[in-house]
């Protein structure tokens, strides 16, 4: 049975925005794990400034997620909302990430999941975008 997003929100005294946004990642995650990818972590925060939505592995990848959820388009893709602050911050929390697992021998890279849709709705659309952006060459990792 799914979480009851809304009901858990309004218990929390929570905005909306937070309800479609954990609803989202959950969207996110299940689409991920139907993918083949192994969740690692669900709101990870590797220091104290920084979170990621989701660190997921496939064969000899670990992949940093961000999940942007929207009720709708509008102008703009979801995506567009990771802006350079938005990717530093990632890039951040995961050079302490890497370094706290000790610099798994793996490849890394960065995504975006872009979920359309509201929890009361039913089935959203779901985008996945692999390699959405590079780390930044201040986190050049050891080899």
């Amino acid at each position: 049975m799914a979480p009851d997003f809304k009901k858990a929100a309004a218990v929390r005294g929570e905005p909306r925005t937070a309800e479609v946004g954990r609803w989202g990642e959950a969207q996110a995650e299940d689409y991920l794990r139907r993918a083949g990818y192994e969740v690692l972590g669900r709101n990870v925060r590797p220091n104290r400034h920084d979170e990621l939505d989701l660190v997921v592995r496939k064969g000899d990848v670990l992949v940093f997620v961000e999940v942007k959820t929207r009720g709708r388009e509008g102008l703009a893709r979801p995506s567009r909302a990771v802006d350079r602050a938005k990717r530093h911050a990632l890039n951040r929390a995961a050079a302490a990430y890497l370094r706290q697992a000790r610099y798994p021998d793996l490849f890394y890279r960065f995504d975006v999941v872009e979920v359309l849709g509201q929890p009361e709705e039913g089935a959203p659309l779901v985008r996945h975008l692999e390699d959405a952006f590079p780390f930044e060459r201040r986190f050049v990792f050891p080899v």
